[in-house]
C-alpha cells in the first residue's frame, strides 16, 4: 500500500528516494550511512515521539513488517544477525535503525562491506562510505529481495 507519507525523520534518511516499502503504518528506507550492508531505517507513519503512544493496528502490521525485513535482508544478503535498535535520541519520530550483522565481509556491486562492530554492538562511528549509485543499487536489489504487499 503506497500512502506517500513522508515526516521529518523520514526526510532526513532521504525520503522520497531511500523508501523501498511503504504500510499503512510504517515505512522502510535504505539508512543513507550504510553502517552495514543493506542498512534501514524503520520509520512510523503516526505522529507520536513515545514507542508505547502507536497505536494497536501499527503494533500490529509492525509483525508483518519485520516479518517482511527479515525475509528480503536475508534473501538480498545473507546476514547473520539482525538488529532492531530504537535510540530516539536526534529524530523524535518512532523509528528503528535496523542493522544486519556479518560475521565476515560482504561483496556487493564490486565494494566490500564490513561490519566494523561484529561481534559486539554495532560501530556507528564508522559507516562503509557509499554514494547515490551505490544506495541505488542496493535499494533496487532489496526491492527485488522483497514482497511489499
Amino acid at each position: 500500500m503506497s500512502v506517500e507519507i513522508f515526516n521529518g525523520t523520514m526526510q532526513k534518511f532521504g525520503a522520497p528516494d531511500t523508501v523501498i516499502c511503504q504500510f499503512q503504518y510504517w515505512s522502510v528506507l535504505l539508512r543513507p550511512a550504510q553502517l552495514t550492508l543493506g542498512a534501514l531505517v524503520l520509520v512510523a507513519h503516526e505522529p507520536v515521539q513515545s514507542f508505547s503512544a502507536l497505536s494497536s493496528t501499527s503494533f500490529a502490521e509492525l509483525q508483518i513488517v519485520t516479518g517482511k525485513i527479515d525475509t528480503a535482508l536475508k534473501k538480498a544478503f545473507q546476514y547473520d544477525k539482525l538488529n532492531y535498535l530504537m535510540l530516539m535520541m536526534v529524530d523524535p519520530d518512532v523509528h528503528f535503525h535496523v542493522i544486519p550483522r556479518y560475521a565476515q565481509a560482504r561483496e556487493f556491486a564490486g565494494k566490500t562491506f564490513l561490519d566494523a562492530g561484529w561481534p559486539g554492538v554495532p560501530d556507528f562511528s564508522r559507516i562503509n562510505e557509499t554514494d547515490k549509485e551505490m544506495n541505488q543499487q542496493i535499494i533496487e536489489h532489496l526491492i527485488s529481495c522483497w514482497e511489499c504487499s
